[in-house]
């Protein structure tokens, strides 16, 4: 017999309560927080799908281990089994902690990057594309054409233009850009995965022209599970031999182990390069921490040096693409406009067919998203012209699923709730900003309703 119904592959030990509110309480929440999410405070949320960046539930396993934390200033062993970890299955030589994923961009670019230069990148995600500027360096998408129709089911929309990276190049010069970046999976695209082939065929360009390639990895297992679901010569490959083949192809990496990691926070940046990694490692020091610590406790090396192996559990792996596809398929049958195919780690709602009559400067995916509070108290964000501007080819509203939180009668309620703002879309009306900051302006952006 096929069991079709998906449990989660792990039982419960803790619980933390959830607070009901009513929608006049969320009125006037979404008011004092000027129509943005971010600015809602965690205790008015019922279903936070803002980010799966640190917001999962660590296991027994990872709990038991901060419980070994070695707290020394420098030559931590928990460091030293962190190490030993990423390079086992990342494969590069250096490994250099920090507290967070961006903190490990703005190093890497810092270092990499000067004026005038051009970073490409399948797509950049915001805090990629604001340390690249802030290094002075122009950030560049180069998404796959089937990448910007969120209705085509091509099975790896997350994968980088080939023609346009080579083209990119000749215009320039190689001298301009000094790496080429992989998003895996590709977050700002719809949480799509990038394929080996791909990888591959942006490795061979890189070498052809001297251009060091790195890898944004914060969702790698994820990425791998798709190859191996979806990319003919991988169905029996396991999927830490698939992310191990993938890394082989890069030079280093950025990662933010709250996603990944399985971790509430850390990160780390790899490399091969030896001159490259003391300069890395000089600023860690300036801004970070010891080279043995980077700005994190003992106990998260450990909780991360865990999850990154709980992670490649196939069983997990499964159940994570199953649940969050269940997701995205039932909204998508009542008509609601996704992202097809569903991603790993979240859903992305199409703001701009959801809302046709909201034109993007009056940001749909931010009136949808304060919509979807207002019904029933679920959290999401915007991806599209808040986040990224006029530049922003798509409006998309993303319900990210926080790992190992929520079981699936959350996502039924939730599928409840966007149903219903569905049967009344017409009502919703667009917004106007009232104020933004220079950078990542999303975090801390005000608005009115034109309603």
């Amino acid at each position: 017999m096929a069991i079709k119904t998906i449990i989660e592959p792990f039982k419960i030990k803790s619980v933390e309560p959830i607070r009901w509110t009513t929608r006049k309480e969320r009125e006037q929440q979404l008011r004092s927080a000027h129509n943005n999410l971010f600015l809602l405070p965690a205790d008015e949320v019922l279903i936070d799908l803002l980010t799966d960046s640190g917001t999962g539930a660590m296991s027994t396993w990872q709990w038991g281990a901060l419980m070994e934390g070695d707290e020394s200033y420098a030559g931590s062993r928990s460091f030293e089994r962190l190490r030993r970890i990423v390079q086992d299955i990342f494969g590069y030589k250096h490994v250099i902690p920090t507290h967070q994923g961006r903190a490990a961009e703005r190093i890497l670019f810092g270092v990499m990057c000067k004026k005038g230069d051009v970073v490409p990148n399948n797509t950049h995600f915001d805090t990629t594309r604001a340390n690249v500027e802030f290094a002075g360096a122009e950030a560049l998408d180069l998404p796959i054409a089937e990448g910007l129709q969120p209705a085509s089911p091509y099975p790896f929309k997350g994968n980088m233009d080939i023609d346009a990276l080579e083209q990119l190049i000749e215009r320039v010069g190689a001298g301009r850009v000094p790496l080429v970046m992989l998003t895996i999976t590709n977050n700002s695209g719809g949480g799509q995965p990038v394929s080996m082939a791909n990888a591959r065929a942006v490795r061979a360009v890189c070498q052809r022209h001297r251009i060091p390639l790195y890898f944004d990895a914060c969702r790698f297992a994820e990425n791998s599970y798709f190859i191996k679901r979806r990319e003919e010569g991988y169905s029996a490959r396991a999927a830490k031999s698939i992310a191990q083949e993938m890394f082989a192809l890069g030079d280093g990496c950025t990662m933010s182990a709250k996603k990944d990691g399985l971790a509430n926070i850390g990160g780390f940046l790899c490399t091969n390069d030896d001159a490259l990694a003391q300069q890395e490692k000089n600023l860690l020091v300036l801004t970070e921490g010891y080279p043995t610590y980077g700005g994190l406790a003992g106990r998260d090396l450990e909780a991360i040096a865990v999850g990154l192996e709980e992670v490649l559990h196939e069983d997990y792996l499964s159940y994570r693409l199953a649940s969050t596809a269940y997701l995205g398929q039932h909204i998508s049958r009542a008509g609601v406009p996704i992202v097809q195919p569903p991603g790993g780690h979240a859903i992305y709602i199409d703001a701009r067919a959801f809302l046709p009559h909201v034109p993007p400067r009056e940001f749909p995916g931010v009136a949808l998203a304060a919509e979807l509070y207002l019904e029933g108290g679920i959290r999401t964000v915007e991806i599209g012209t808040l986040m990224f501007g006029d530049s922003a080819k798509m409006d998309l509203v993303r319900l990210a699923i926080p790992r190992r939180v929520y079981t699936q009668s959350h996502i039924d309620y939730v599928i409840e709730v966007i149903l219903e703002v569905w049967s009344r879309k017409e009502q919703i009306r667009g917004l106007r900003l009232t104020y933004e900051a220079p950078f990542l302006r999303h975090f801390t952006a005000r608005f009115e309703s034109l309603g």
